[in-house]
C-alpha cells in the first residue's frame, strides 16, 4: 500500500513537470479570444500589379483565377466546419483580397487601406501600414472570437517573418510586451483543384 501511494505521488508530480502537448491550432482558435488569422489572398497568378494598376478598377489588377475562387471557398469551409468563432473580417481593398474574403463567407467584409499591398511601396508606406495593422491587432487582443485579415504576402512577411503561399493563414496573437505579434501556427492553403 505504501508503494502504491508513493507511485501515485510520483505520477502526480510528474504530471506537473511535463509540459502540456501543443494543442491543435484549430482548438486554439476555437478556445482563445483575441487571436487573428492573417491570410494571403487565394491564388491570383503572377506577381505584383501591372503598371496601370488602379485600386478602384479590378480590370487593372491581378485577380483570382477560377482555381483561386475555389480555393477561397475552401478557406472559409476550413473555418466553418471547425466551428471557428469569427469576430470580424477585414480585407485589403485590392480585388483579389476582397474577393477572397467575400468568397470565404465567414462574416461581413470590411475593407481597410492599411492592409493594401506593400510589395511595390516605399519603405515608409510599408512601415506605416505595419504599425496600423499592429494597432488593429492590439485593439482585438482582449476581444472574443477570431479576427480574419485577408491581405498580401509582402505585408505578412513584414508582420510575421513568414512568406505564406496563396490561401495560407498565419495565426497570431498581439504581444503587448514587444508591441509585435506572436506566431501561434499556420493554416495550410486548401487545394486549388
Amino acid at each position: 500500500m505504501k508503494a502504491l501511494k508513493l507511485a501515485l505521488v510520483v505520477l502526480a508530480l510528474a504530471a506537473f513537470a511535463i509540459p502540456a502537448q501543443a494543442t491543435d491550432i484549430y482548438d486554439e482558435l476555437r478556445n482563445s479570444g483575441g487571436l487573428a488569422i492573417v491570410y494571403r489572398h487565394a491564388l491570383a497568378p503572377g506577381g505584383g500589379d501591372p503598371a496601370n494598376f488602379d485600386v478602384e478598377d479590378c480590370a487593372t489588377q491581378r485577380n483570382l483565377s477560377a482555381a483561386g475562387r475555389r480555393q477561397a471557398v475552401r478557406m472559409g469551409r476550413q473555418l466553418r466546419t471547425r466551428d471557428i468563432p469569427v469576430a470580424g473580417v477585414i480585407s485589403s481593398p485590392w480585388c483579389r483580397s476582397r474577393d477572397t474574403a467575400r468568397l470565404m463567407r465567414v462574416g461581413k467584409v470590411r475593407e481597410m487601406s492599411r492592409l493594401g499591398s506593400v510589395f511595390q511601396s516605399p519603405d515608409r508606406t510599408a512601415q506605416r501600414r505595419e504599425r496600423a495593422t499592429l494597432k488593429l491587432l492590439r485593439r482585438h487582443a482582449d476581444r472574443e472570437g477570431v479576427l480574419v485579415l485577408v491581405g498580401h504576402q509582402a505585408n505578412i512577411i513584414d508582420l510575421t517573418g513568414i512568406a505564406p503561399t496563396s490561401g495560407e493563414g498565419v495565426v497570431v496573437r498581439y504581444e503587448p510586451d514587444s508591441g509585435g505579434v506572436e506566431v501561434l501556427g499556420r493554416l495550410p492553403a486548401p487545394p486549388t483543384s
